[in-house]
């Protein structure tokens, strides 16, 4: 009898790795940014859906393109930013959502569709986050009252504590909202005037133009004044002392925005599984957990909001005229130009 208990307890231990591999046999593969996949969320929909979920990561929209452009296979979902949507979109490089299974779309902020003129009706892109950068203040050195524009980067107040990200698209986006121009602007004449505003207003204060390192000079007391995004400032900052070292504000009259959509390839190989998470990412209390961990604002999901459990960074009504970076095509070669001159020319 004892033999044959343990020859029965081998045999149930021998079969039990095989019943968990039939159990998960699916699987997804995301290819999404660096750390803009909450593990919770990831380990709850595998235990949902019995699959296994595969993320790769990128840096930037131009390192997830080149890659697919390449011939790189086996993803399901990515998740590009407005202007490489729709560059794809007009490449056939994604396949419609299966809008049977987007029953959570109905808790998507209509702002999102109005904003996204590229796909306004989510048939090949449905938003997963909308953000812009804005404008952070260090009030541990900062005792005086100051400009709640973006012109703020004028005042001599600031003059080499001061820093701008280096990206054209943003910070020119900048100077054509402060001047009352569209953010895509292609007009000649509003073009000079943005160019005009940062090179002889603005750049005389920096310390420097800066996409990298902005957040650590804040956080060391080197930088009293940064554009850039909040998530970066606060990531720098620790959080007990986020309430009295930050001031982040985006301008009334908004700015550059951008927004990240999942999407599905033409060739994904489970297309079926890339339909359900999308549309489960769209679960209030799930998409809630997608805010908590990074403290996003609220925007995307409106529902979301009762489900959030932690502050965000800033409310998600400041963001409500920033207007989004679209592709501008050939007329890039005008903004790379005029770019070049701020930096190194004048």
């Amino acid at each position: 009898m004892k033999k044959i208990l343990v020859l029965t307890a081998a045999l149930m231990l021998f079969s039990l790795p095989f019943v968990s591999c039939k159990k998960k046999e699916r699987t997804l593969y995301l290819y999404n940014w660096t750390y803009y996949t909450p593990d919770e969320v990831i380990e709850d929909f595998q235990e949902e859906f019995n699959c296994v979920v595969n993320v790769d990561s990128y840096a930037s929209n131009e390192d997830m393109y080149a890659k697919l452009q390449a011939g790189a296979e086996g993803y399901d979902i990515v998740v590009p930013s407005q202007d490489f949507c729709s560059i794809m979109i007009a490449q056939g490089m994604f396949q419609p959502l299966d809008q049977s299974k987007m029953t959570n779309k109905v808790h998507i902020n209509p702002k999102v569709f109005e904003k996204a003129t590229y796909d306004p009706e989510m048939k090949y892109c449905c938003p997963y986050y909308f953000g812009a950068a804005g404008i952070s203040v260090n009030k541990q050195k900062v005792n005086f009252e100051y400009d709640r524009t973006w012109n703020i980067f004028a005042d001599k107040r600031f003059k080499k504590h001061a820093t701008m990200m280096d990206d054209m698209r943003e910070v020119m986006g900048d100077a054509l909202t402060y001047n009352g121009c569209d953010v895509n602007s292609l007009k000649d004449s509003d073009l000079a005037n943005a160019k005009n505003l940062i090179s002889k207003s603005w750049k005389p204060n920096l310390l420097k133009f800066d996409a990298e390192g902005f957040g650590k000079s804040f956080a060391n007391g080197d930088v009293w004044l940064a554009q850039g995004y909040a998530e970066v400032i606060y990531g720098e900052v620790p959080e007990e002392d986020w309430e009295s070292t930050i001031d982040f504000f985006i301008p009334e009259n908004g700015g550059p925005a951008y927004l990240d959509s999942m999407c599905i390839l033409k060739n994904a190989p489970n297309p079926e599984l890339a339909n359900e998470f999308i549309n489960y990412i769209h679960r209030p209390e799930v998409y809630a957990k997608f805010l908590d961990a990074f403290h996003f604002p609220c925007f995307v999901n409106k529902d979301a909001a009762a489900f959030v459990k932690t502050k965000p960074m800033y409310e998600a009504s400041q963001m409500d005229k920033c207007t989004l970076k679209i592709d501008l095509g050939d007329g890039l070669a005008k903004y790379d130009s005029i770019w070049q001159d701020i930096r190194f020319k004048e």
